[in-house]
């Protein structure tokens, strides 16, 4: 809570910025964070309310994709400064099923490892954060498959250099950490770590289009062999 009463008097700027030399600007993104969570505050705030009563409402079954609909809207908030709304946690209905076999498939593997030995499912609990931090925004704004989506935001994850990943994911699990040891902190530190997820993702995501455009085109095979003749 300390990082958020801190952030409160910087000058903030919504639009995602690739800082010169390709590093992440951390101090830019909790302020982007900062400002779409502050300008928004309402919407945000009944929109985690409503994730969180219809998560539990039905013992768990649309949380995957009331949390896909949240995070998108939380992405149109951040990139185009639109306001959070409730339909918007069911704007993805067609991803139930994927994502409802897939996280519960999830959670039956890190259970039997954690009733065994414990560590085993704490390591898969932490590859599962890892990885697929980036899986709902993908699935929802690119519209992946949750195979390529999987593929994809563990490629996000890996790229170079990986410490900056690491920090990125130290930060949701200390953001959630401290919303979890606070009565109500969650409806503050969850859209909070949501947004600086999504500001990360939006500058990786304009490093892959950069990457890609700058890469020059594969010569053709017509064009390789007329040089070689």
């Amino acid at each position: 809570m300390k990082v958020l009463v801190t952030l409160w008097s910087y000058h903030m700027d919504i639009n995602p910025v690739l800082p010169e030399g390709g590093g992440m600007d951390f101090k830019e993104y909790f302020e982007q964070a900062w400002q779409v969570f502050t300008g928004h505050f309402a919407p945000i705030l009944v929109n985690t309310l409503v994730m969180i009563v219809v998560s539990i409402a039905s013992l768990g079954i649309l949380a995957p994709v009331v949390s896909a609909g949240y995070m998108q809207s939380l992405l149109l908030a951040l990139r185009e400064d639109r306001p959070p709304e409730v339909k918007d946690l069911f704007a993805h209905m067609d991803l139930f099923f994927p994502l409802f076999g897939f996280v519960a498939l999830f959670i039956i593997v890190v259970f039997i490892g954690l009733v065994f030995l414990i560590l085993p499912g704490i390591a898969i609990l932490l590859a599962g954060t890892y990885f697929l931090i980036y899986m709902l925004p993908l699935m929802t704004d690119q519209r992946l498959g949750l195979v390529e989506a999987i593929k994809e935001s563990s490629r996000m994850a890996m790229e170079q250099p990986i410490v900056e990943h690491i920090a990125v994911v130290a930060v949701l699990i200390i953001l959630d950490s401290i919303g979890s040891s606070i009565v109500f902190g969650g409806l503050v530190t969850h859209p909070y770590a949501c947004l600086f997820i999504l500001a990360v993702y939006e500058v990786k995501k304009q490093r892959q289009i950069s990457s890609s455009s700058t890469e020059p085109p594969p010569l053709s095979k017509q064009g390789t062999s007329g040089h070689q003749g």
